[in-house]
């Protein structure tokens, strides 16, 4: 666990000095090195699958901030609503309409930020481009009040081709900044996991998303 507390003492440091935001990706992880890493100082952690990260909130502290940044069938969103902190991957309408009415339900709303699809890879997911300006444009925000829209989220393809990465996180930014010209609530944009953090430090991120790095023993 030293180790564990090392890693993340030291990339934390890291990004205080950039102002970016960590969530650490606690998928796959036992309750014991996320305790460790939340008795460090730590609050936001970031799970994948729905199942998964309801466990982990029975068997760990009320006060950490639950991120949702895996792909979100909306059949599990009830069981989410209404204490998870935000949802990373908003993608695409009927999540957003579920989610709203679930939301409505506890009279409270929800962070969200809006995944945009920037990556090569057919496999990732995500809201087209132009989607995303469109939504904005037209104002379709106003269809689900009871969602907070704080930002975007994309993943940018899985490759040592860091011209690539560098562009499509570089596409990213620029879309944040159009859309925050116009719409004040825009403060985070979640870019850069273990991979390729470096480059959307670079590139403008405000927040990233890191496991491997932190929970590698060696």
């Amino acid at each position: 666990m030293n180790r564990i507390v090392e890693n993340y003492l030291r990339l934390k440091k890291e990004l205080d000095e950039y102002g970016v935001d960590l969530i650490v990706v606690s998928k796959g992880q036992p309750i014991e090195a996320i305790r460790a890493i939340y008795e460090a100082g730590h609050r936001d952690f970031g799970e994948n699958r729905v199942q998964e990260l309801r466990k982990k909130k029975t068997e760990l502290p009320e006060d950490i901030r639950w991120h949702m940044i895996g792909h979100l069938q909306t059949n599990k969103i009830k069981y989410l609503i209404p204490w998870i902190y935000m949802i990373q991957s908003v993608d695409r309408d009927s999540l957003m309409h579920e989610l709203n009415k679930r939301v409505e339900k506890h009279n409270t709303t929800v962070s969200c930020l809006i995944e945009v699809h920037i990556a090569k890879e057919e496999s990732k997911h995500g809201m087209t481009i132009e989607q995303v300006y469109e939504f904005f444009e037209t104002e379709q925000y106003n269809n689900y009040p009871n969602l907070k829209f704080v930002g975007l989220m994309g993943m940018a393809t899985y490759t040592d081709d860091t011209t690539l990465i560098r562009n499509e996180f570089r596409t990213l930014r620029k879309i944040f900044e159009d859309i925050k010209k116009t719409f004040s609530d825009f403060k985070h944009l979640s870019m850069g996991m273990s991979n390729d953090y470096k480059i959307a430090i670079e590139e403008g991120t405000t927040m990233v998303r890191i496991g491997s790095l932190i929970f590698a023993e060696e």
